[in-house]
């Protein structure tokens, strides 16, 4: 099959500012002063929610079949992998700051710690483990129900994960950071807009 020079170029144009967008807020938190103070498992923690939100930006792309060169079955399968992955960054980010300061996190579960961003953290976790039990429970759902619990469970992941990110004042630098958390919220978008599981719900 032939594809033009300019295809190509728009591929790689995109990976380009894809790979940019992941990799430039984890190089500048990599380099950040405030890690001299921080013992290695607040680090780890650290890290791990960074890792989440990067993974975050892949999840509706793939989801939507949007990213140039892969296939709709791989597609599937990569969302698939990454959302294990994503819950499991989850859970270390969580666990890791459970070590460094339990009373803290327990705050945080219980919905009294008087930081927002504690409770924008501990709501997108919870949306992240309900939409993996939608997936453990796929076969237990109607196709056009578990796309929109799922849609919805991911719309409160975004949405809280950003609100978390962005009250932080910690390693990730506020420009890369702003610039990753407004291109999750977009490509969210792009992919409910795309998929359009409540439209079609609606329309049946």
């Amino acid at each position: 099959m032939w594809i033009s020079n300019s295809t190509v170029s728009r591929n790689t144009l995109v990976w380009l500012l894809l790979v940019g967008v992941l990799i430039v807020p984890i190089t500048f938190a990599a380099m950040s002063p405030q890690l001299q103070w921080r013992g290695p498992v607040y680090i780890a923690a650290g890290f791990a929610g960074i890792l989440a939100l990067a993974l975050l930006l892949l999840q509706p792309l793939l989801a939507a079949q949007k990213l140039p060169g892969i296939s709709p079955y791989r597609s599937r399968r990569i969302h698939r992998w990454l959302g294990g992955g994503l819950t499991a960054a989850v859970v270390v980010h969580v666990a890791a700051l459970w070590i460094t300061s339990p009373p803290d996190v327990i705050d945080a579960l219980l919905f009294r710690s008087p930081t927002w961003f504690a409770i924008w953290g501990v709501v997108a976790m919870w949306g992240v483990f309900a939409a993996t039990c939608t997936v453990i429970l796929r076969n237990r759902f109607r196709r056009r129900v578990w796309r929109q619990a799922h849609t919805a469970f991911a719309v409160v992941v975004v949405s809280g994960s950003i609100s978390h990110a962005m009250l932080i004042e910690g390693t990730m630098e506020i420009v890369s950071k702003a610039v990753l958390c407004a291109s999750v919220g977009m490509a969210t978008l792009m992919a409910i807009a795309y998929l359009q599981c409540w439209v079609n719900a609606k329309r049946r």
